[in-house]
């Protein structure tokens, strides 16, 4: 085996010639040799063979010398392992993402991070079942994901094309186009890993927190798939697109937060169904999401990063992950 340029053979080991300064130093019989007058036979024979210790090194210590550069060796053959994995990675990513941008644009960046929430948000933390697996594909017929086949259907359209080169998982694509969905609208650039494995079953029903709960119902439907109060306001920044009454619907912003302490629908009551949700207004009357709230509003920034971060973990949800040399 040859690892940049470096021969692990056994043999070739044994038979490396060290340089001059490493070798045994012994004395030199020569000069003791001259001075006498006359030398026994056996004698010559030692001064000889003290001679040729000086090209010989010991078993002992080549053996050593061998093991330390195989030591040293075999770590480097794991560092460049682990080098090409993560290279064969991230074309991949890059495959994926690549495809993913032909086939979206900003007016179907909604759709595409709806799939993401449809699809992650059936996850329950204590049964473990559900979440980022794919399995929104066998359950576009349910009432709460009316309106996601087109979005659904874009991303089969692509993931077709990276399949000739790399087969990929439906699960992984979505996960993907949600990130890529937001960066293309204006949002932070979301790093996602691959290798989740796609559910060949649906999974239960009722698992999505619906648009009527109060902010209580929202804070213990999140807090069952492990998702914190925090984490909670900040995934709900992600209505900033494609919703009404939340500035503009293309463009990934904090705009969702000032509109909602602004609280407008109080102005008119025909102004109520203008803007978002009911389970948007109800976060605003809670104390602790509206200190979240009013954070996001003041700092854009901390705001994506927030929300980079709970997408990060929504999309793992859940998720059965491949083995790495599968």
């Amino acid at each position: 085996m040859s690892i940049t340029g470096f021969d692990l053979s056994f043999r070739n080991l044994y038979r490396f010639e060290f340089p001059t300064q490493f070798r045994r130093k012994t004395c030199n019989c020569t000069a003791i040799r001259s001075s006498l007058s006359s030398t026994s036979s056996s004698s010559t024979a030692v001064s000889d063979s003290r001679n040729a210790d000086e090209n010989h090194v010991p078993t002992s210590y080549g053996r050593r010398m061998m093991i330390s550069m195989i030591a040293f060796l075999l770590p480097l053959h794991g560092s460049i392992q682990s080098s090409g994995a993560n290279a064969n990675a991230t074309d991949d990513l890059l495959l994926l993402q690549g495809e993913i941008r032909k086939v979206l644009s900003k007016g179907k960046a909604a759709g595409v991070l709806r799939l993401v929430f449809h699809d992650a948000g059936t996850y329950e933390m204590d049964e473990d079942t559900g979440g980022m697996n794919g399995s929104i594909s066998l359950e576009l017929d349910r009432p709460e994901n009316k309106g996601l086949k087109k979005s659904l259907k874009i991303l089969v359209e692509a993931k077709k094309i990276v399949d000739e080169t790399q087969p990929v998982s439906m699960a992984d694509m979505i996960a993907v186009a949600g990130a890529e969905a937001v960066s293309l609208c204006g949002g932070p650039k979301i790093p996602v890993q691959l290798g989740r494995l796609d559910s060949m079953v649906p999974d239960p029903e009722g698992r999505l927190p619906e648009e009527t709960l109060d902010a209580l119902g929202l804070k213990q439907s999140f807090q069952r798939k492990g998702f914190s109060t925090q984490e909670l306001v900040a995934l709900s920044g992600a209505h900033t697109l494609g919703s009404k009454g939340f500035g503009n619907p293309v463009i990934f912003d904090n705009a969702y937060y000032k509109v909602l302490l602004e609280k407008p629908w109080l102005s008119s009551a025909g102004m109520t169904s203008m803007v978002g949700l009911p389970s948007d207004r109800a976060l605003i009357e809670d104390d602790e999401c509206l200190r979240w709230i009013s954070k996001y509003a003041g700092d854009q920034d901390l705001f994506f990063e927030d929300f980079k971060n709970a997408y990060i973990k929504l999309v793992n949800s859940g998720a059965k992950w491949r083995r790495r040399n599968s």
